[in-house]
């Protein structure tokens, strides 16, 4: 299998330049039962598309759920037909609730597209046989299927071939969509952003320039303030898993706590640069605050504590003399350090050592 970077060296070989926003493409009316959803895609709904006789049957109570699973071998997936979803992934999963708000979301764009007609329509490339993959728009085009069916027709944009940086086209064509789950906004920024490293890397390789920052932002078709959101909230993998729990927080208050707690932690530790052990403990403190959790909190070192000293000669040995020269009896490179109670207890001995000595000295 050809990989990324080796399509990319070819084609910049040819082209030396890469365009992002001319690719060819047409809008074409396309059968639904010739789309297929993409299982790579962040917005993904593991299904099996069921006829519409059978969709009709079962909304009338003629046919049970457990005999279309078996049927269409739909254990652990989703039945999707006209005017039914049937969820058949374990039940009270996680999986399970997941895909329940999935699909309540599509089924109320479903009923605002039996509204009005879809403005932004689903985005497709030909993949064999008359088959097209999609692009973008799965939400989009599982509403279709719920409301016309699969063997209707609906309306595409169709690219002319599978284009060479699918996840940058995908984010580009999702880039203004404020009604995107979040979660899917940023998995589709990093999915995007490692296409784009590898198209920088590839054009060094060739010996052209490697992409800017301001280039990349081009490319994606967002803003640089907008860059900034994805880079700080993508930073850290506690954010990811928390949008994709569930959280409804606004990407500006997420971006906030990041880097209220990089701060705090900056100051705190004295760092100007963060190590990956850094990171972590960043990560655990950032998802605490977006869960609701109680940090864990280190139990407190045992201190260490000198004795009571009676003799000023005493100390003045403590500071003047190499106590670990004393003959004392205390074996000190088999010492643990790390426990205070052994530390506790040689300097007890030597105290003890330096106040018999000391009642000596006349």
């Amino acid at each position: 299998m050809i990989s990324l970077e080796q399509k990319v060296i070819s084609f910049l070989g040819k082209n030396k330049e890469m365009s992002f926003k001319d690719e060819d493409f047409s809008y074409e009316a396309i059968f639904l039962c010739n789309v297929k959803p993409d299982p790579t895609n962040a917005r993904y709904l593991p299904t099996v598309m069921i006829s519409d006789e059978d969709a009709a049957l079962f909304v009338n109570r003629k046919i049970s759920k457990r005999t279309l699973a078996k049927m269409y071998d739909a254990e652990g997936l989703v039945l999707v037909g006209h005017n039914c979803f049937i969820n058949c992934l374990p039940h009270g999963s996680p999986d399970w609730k997941k895909a329940n708000e999935t699909i309540h979301s599509i089924v109320d764009l479903a009923n605002n597209l039996a509204m009005s007609e879809i403005i932004q329509v689903p985005t497709v490339y030909p993949i064999q046989d008359g088959q097209f993959q999609i692009l973008t728009g799965h939400r989009r085009y599982f509403a279709l299927l719920y409301t016309y069916g699969i063997n209707s027709v609906s309306q595409f944009k169709v690219y002319q071939c599978e284009p060479i940086l699918l996840k940058t086209k995908q984010f580009q064509e999702n880039a203004s969509r404020e009604e995107l789950p979040q979660y899917g906004k940023l998995v589709s920024f990093n999915a995007a952003l490692l296409e784009l490293q590898t198209l920088s890397d590839a054009r060094l390789r060739l010996g052209l320039k490697k992409l800017t920052v301001r280039d990349t932002v081009s490319i994606l078709g967002i803003s640089m303030g907008s860059f900034d959101n994805y880079k700080v909230l993508t930073r850290y993998p506690c954010v990811l898993s928390a949008y994709e729990n569930g959280i409804a927080l606004p990407f500006m208050k997420a971006k906030k706590i990041v880097l209220t707690i990089e701060e705090q932690y900056k100051e705190k530790h004295d760092k100007s640069v963060l190590n990956v052990t850094d990171k972590h403990h960043i990560n655990e403190e950032i998802d605490c605050v977006l869960n609701g959790k109680t940090q864990k909190v280190s139990p407190p070192r045992s201190a260490f504590k000198f004795k009571k000293i009676n003799s000023v000669n005493t100390i003045k040995t403590l500071f003047e003399a190499n106590i670990f020269q004393l003959d004392i009896g205390i074996d000190w490179q088999e010492l643990d350090w790390g426990k205070a109670a052994d530390v506790n207890d040689a300097l007890a001995q030597v105290i003890d050592y330096l106040e018999s000595h000391n009642r000596d000295t006349p």
